[in-house]
């Protein structure tokens, strides 16, 4: 059985700003994983501020790192890599887009930094569904080029068993919705508006009728949503963003721990 660590080791070990060099050392001799949070800033409908998937992101990365150092697990977590690939969010106003190869090249200076100083484990956690594919492509070529193993996903479509139960319009995390705006009202009250949740909701899919999961085409958010929103924020609230918070990141705990994702064969 694990040894839980005492409350100020747990605090001590989980952010990287938060560390000396030589503490950060220790964390890879000790073969720490790291988990590198993946965001954007973007529009987030009428309601919300543009830091969602910043705060959720970060939140959802540091959470979970909690919890695997409770169970006696060793993890540090970086800040969070704040700009992302939003192209379509522009047409709103309100965000900052990288291209593709700008992002894989931030991707590229972070995981390479991490390995330089002799990490052996990194995970991608994203939070923001236009770096889906991206995440997936660099965890690839930066585990093949530095020689480490490299995991990358977008949290929600990690754990979609926990997410459906807790809410009441939408079977997943969409954008601006329910379940976004609910984590936000738990981690960030001061940035909803709640004076304009009666217009916080759109479409139930960014996708046209007929497209199949398989197919990828990204629109600007103008051509399906007057409001910015995919989903239904009018049913969101607090205690359910708790429990969603509580549900993704216990979920996420369990399956970052499984050691044969880490181990050679």
């Amino acid at each position: 059985m694990a040894k839980k660590p005492k409350a100020a080791e747990t605090a001590r070990s989980l952010e990287w700003m938060k560390l000396t060099a030589a503490e950060i050392q220790a964390e890879a001799a000790a073969d720490a994983l790291v988990i590198v949070p993946v965001a954007s800033m973007e529009q987030h409908g009428p309601h919300l501020a543009t830091g969602v998937d910043m705060v959720l992101g970060g939140n959802v990365a540091l959470e979970t790192a909690r919890r695997m150092v409770a169970a006696g697990h060793r993890v540090i977590v970086t800040p969070v890599c704040w700009a992302g690939l939003a192209e379509h969010h522009m047409a709103f106003g309100g965000t900052v887009t990288l291209d593709h190869a700008t992002f894989q090249a931030v991707l590229r200076g972070v995981v390479g930094s991490v390995s330089r100083h002799g990490f052996k484990r990194v995970f991608l956690m994203n939070g923001h569904g236009g770096n889906a594919e991206a995440i997936g492509t660099a965890a690839t070529d930066l585990a093949v080029e530095f020689g480490i193993r490299v995991g990358g996903a977008t949290y929600w479509h990690m754990v979609p068993e926990v997410i459906e139960p807790l809410l009441e319009r939408q079977p997943t995390l969409m954008h601006a919705c329910e379940a976004e705006t609910s984590m936000m009202m738990h981690l960030s009250p001061e940035s909803v508006r709640p004076e304009q949740l009666s217009k916080a909701h759109g479409p139930s899919s960014s996708r046209v009728p007929g497209q199949p999961p398989g197919l990828l085409m990204r629109r600007s958010f103008r051509e399906f949503t007057k409001s910015g929103v995919v989903g239904d924020a009018r049913v969101a609230s607090e205690e359910k963003g708790a429990k969603l918070l509580e549900a993704i990141t216990t979920k996420c705990a369990e399956l970052l721990a499984n050691p044969a994702l880490w181990t050679s064969r």
